[in-house]
């Protein structure tokens, strides 16, 4: 099914270059989506435990966030294929992923044995948030005869 496109007007941002942040939004989606889906537990439990996971271990807590990353990971990978249908979706992964550093990094203000995570965990998350928020569009539209109003 085709779409149409509505660029927003501003003169500094050219129908190329819309293009061309719209491929690296497209990269960054599946990069940031096969991270959280097979690179998540590899960097918590044998990469590095000290900037990913908290002491003492605790496997459900593990198990649950491995689990939550994952899925945000499968849904970011198939947003990649038009991110601009799925931009609640990219919005909500910059938010989340604020909010997630942001309560890490004053946990592990009071947790000096937890510092590693302020060169680990804490850093990738402002990262992801950026640079999605960065390179997803703002003003742009998908036509919406492809999705008609019910009668």
């Amino acid at each position: 099914m085709a779409t149409t496109q509505t660029l927003p007007k501003n003169e500094d941002f050219t129908p190329m270059i819309w293009a061309v942040r719209l491929r690296l939004l497209r990269v960054a989606l599946v990069a940031f989506g096969l991270i959280f889906l097979v690179g998540l537990y590899p960097l918590m439990n044998a990469w590095w435990p000290a900037g990913w996971r908290w002491s003492p271990n605790q496997t459900e807590y593990e198990q649950m966030i491995v689990g939550v990353y994952a899925t945000l990971g499968i849904c970011l990978i198939y947003a990649s294929r038009n991110p601009l249908r799925h931009r609640s979706l990219i919005w909500f992964t910059v938010c989340s992923s604020l909010v997630h550093a942001g309560i890490m990094a004053m946990q592990v203000m009071n947790m000096p044995a937890e510092h590693g995570h302020l060169l680990g965990d804490v850093p990738a998350l402002v990262l992801v948030a950026v640079v999605l928020g960065v390179l997803t569009p703002r003003g742009v539209s998908v036509d919406t005869a492809a999705y008609p109003r019910p009668s």
